[in-house]
């Protein structure tokens, strides 16, 4: 059983009989009250996002989440599929509600892990930091590399999103998947235009 004082940020328990992910954790003291937890938790199995206020007398079970080795594969139609790695025919798929926007960053054929939770998988844990080419994006131009201003770019999974003005097309940037927000130009692109 956990305690109130071990819902710390990464922890997964279960809550009204569904696996949760504390997101953020801060402890509210109001004069001579006792001490109450506010904490974010995410849903696993839908994706919902909870605030939630938890007391110095409540305890929490731990879920018993299982992480195994899963391929992202492709999607269609606002599905998101994904295989075992070591048996392409144990696919499964899930709502983009329930990937998240760290999906439109993911590359097919990318090694994740897959959260299962009764032996069904239920969430992935997509990669932080992802790097891909610029498709399409106007040009840039001479002298704007540190002005700070900024335009839209289509990257190679087909997301947009904001690039400095000296990026090209064919430019490899890394992107935080977690923000959707450029962090850096990795690779810039040969016979440039």
């Amino acid at each position: 059983m956990l305690s109130y004082n071990d819902l710390k940020v990464g922890v997964v328990f279960l809550y009204e009989g569904q696996p949760y992910e504390v997101i953020s954790f801060a402890t509210l003291r109001k004069q001579q009250r006792k001490p109450v937890a506010q904490t974010q938790i995410k849903n696993l199995i839908t994706g919902k996002i909870l605030d939630r206020n938890f007391h110095m007398n409540e305890t929490f079970e731990e879920a018993d989440v299982e992480k195994r080795p899963a391929k992202y594969l492709y999607n269609s139609r606002g599905e998101y599929w994904f295989s075992a790695i070591d048996n392409p025919s144990a696919r499964f798929s899930m709502t983009e509600e329930v990937a998240g926007t760290q999906a439109q960053f993911t590359k097919p054929n990318t090694e994740l892990t897959a959260l299962y939770w009764n032996d069904d998988p239920i969430n992935i844990l997509w990669p932080i930091k992802a790097e891909l080419s610029i498709e399409e994006t106007v040009p840039g131009e001479k002298g704007n590399t540190t002005s700070g201003g900024t335009k839209a770019a289509k990257l190679e999974t087909g997301a947009t999103i904001q690039v400095p003005l000296f990026i090209n097309n064919g430019d490899v940037v890394r992107i935080n998947t977690a923000t959707g927000e450029y962090a850096e130009r990795v690779e810039k692109a040969t016979g440039g235009l």
